[in-house]
């Protein structure tokens, strides 16, 4: 696998997320101080497979906090595409929203051009999160290893946070809570 290289230059292009996600003032947390009064920074990558959306899943259940803000990052080929961007962002905002109403978290979302595991190492080295949560493509070992993988990649070349990498769902659901339109955790 290549080093990120420090000089390389991404293109993006900020999501503007809905006006649907209401603006809360900060939480009162008069017994806390430092890191969880403040909040943390988590990167979660995100594309459209289900792996990914079980990893946010599991993030937004086991890893954050009220304070928290996570930074919702999606790598594409090409910034400029509008039909590229435009599904990008649709995903970006029912991400934002679902968090939102599951973990009561700030989401904050980028496109990014470029290839996805120098990508998310270099907004990880901008942002310097508390975690860097991803799931997995699903492939074989031996696949995985022929063909390389980003959370490979990012394991390995991610300096500045600690990745976590989330198991596709077929490795056990029992991790992940299911919630009711109310909001509620079902039984």
């Amino acid at each position: 696998m290549e080093p990120l290289m420090e000089d390389e230059e991404f293109s993006i292009r900020e999501v503007v997320l809905p006006s649907l996600i209401p603006v809360v003032p900060e939480p009162e947390l008069e017994r806390e101080d430092g890191e969880r009064r403040r909040g943390r920074d988590v990167i979660i990558a995100v594309d459209h497979g289900p792996n990914s959306k079980h990893a946010f899943d599991w993030a937004l259940v086991h890893f954050c906090r009220l304070a928290d803000t996570i930074h919702l990052v999606h790598a594409v080929s090409s910034v400029k595409n509008d039909v590229v961007y435009e599904t990008s962002q649709a995903l970006m905002e029912k991400l934002a929203v679902e968090a939102f109403q599951v973990a009561m978290v700030k989401s904050v979302a980028r496109v990014v051009e470029g290839e996805a595991g120098k990508v998310i190492c270099k907004e990880a080295e901008r942002l310097k999160p508390a975690a860097v949560i991803m799931g997995t493509r699903g492939r074989s070992l031996v696949r995985s290893v022929l063909q390389g993988s980003v959370s490979e990649y990012c394991f390995h070349n991610c300096k500045s946070a600690p990745v976590i990498i989330v198991p596709g769902k077929e490795a056990g659901d029992e991790s992940i809570v299911s919630w009711t339109k109310s909001g509620d955790p079902k039984p």
